[in-house]
């Protein structure tokens, strides 16, 4: 296979790649808006004290998905514009994006599989504050709070060690549900959070593995027009008049 073909194949491979990784900045886009501005996550991280860590989980994950898809874009759009123009300094451009979302993507997926368990013991944690609130003391404020999650988890109460539950699920479940019949709240939101995560671990995963095949069709690239512009300086002369 020569220079020219070589380079053709890498340039449809990469203009492929590009708009998986277009794609996948959207989606992690997406993501991040929705456990940002989504009712579930929005409710707990309001109620959740200063002192429980869920809230600085929240808001830092917003801000690192944001970087995140940003860096994902601007990688795809940089490697389309450099197949196009042939570029070689787009191309470097290019994998330096792909090399920068990968150290982002790396850490981010090892926190992730090390703290799996992390994000759902703050946020039930939220859940049990406001529970015993309202169990020891009835405030307002606190059952109109743990009203909402009910609602917003379509659960019911908890099995508690510290006696009947009945008076407080009777006052803050859904209308529909009573105890034994609705769900347990702790258990349905381990089960939101797992399936969500499960989603962003996948994210994560494919978009790592796009990230390494970018960089080594950039490099591909950016090596075949180094070289063919070698080849095509080669043979030509320029004659001085004499």
């Amino acid at each position: 296979m020569g220079p020219k073909c070589w380079m053709r194949t890498t340039k449809c491979q990469l203009l492929v790649t590009s708009l998986c990784v277009m794609l996948l900045g959207l989606s992690i886009a997406t993501l991040t808006t929705v456990t940002q501005y989504g009712l579930h996550f929005t409710l707990m991280s309001d109620i959740s004290l200063e002192s429980n860590s869920y809230r600085v989980i929240h808001h830092t994950a917003f801000y690192l998905g944001i970087c995140l898809s940003m860096t994902l874009i601007l990688a795809a759009l940089l490697s389309s514009a450099a197949t196009v123009r042939e570029s070689r300094r787009l191309t470097a451009m290019g994998f330096f994006c792909f090399a920068l979302a990968f150290c982002g993507l790396i850490p981010t997926a090892c926190w992730r599989y090390m703290h799996s368990t992390e994000v759902e013991d703050s946020m039930m944690d939220v859940y049990d504050l406001v529970y015993e609130e309202v169990r020891r003391n009835g405030s307002s404020i606190r059952r109109q709070e743990l009203t909402a999650i009910h609602q917003a988890f379509l659960c019911c109460g908890k099995h508690s060690p510290f006696g009947d539950t009945t008076s407080v699920e009777s006052r803050t479940c859904p209308s529909g549900q009573v105890q034994g019949a609705g769900q347990d709240c702790l258990q349905q939101i381990q089960d939101f959070l797992k399936k969500h995560l499960d989603f962003v671990s996948t994210l994560l995963g494919i978009s790592i593995g796009f990230t390494v095949y970018g960089m080594l069709l950039t490099s591909f690239l950016w090596f075949s027009i180094h070289f063919s512009c070698n080849l095509d300086r080669k043979g030509k002369y320029i004659l001085r008049e004499r």
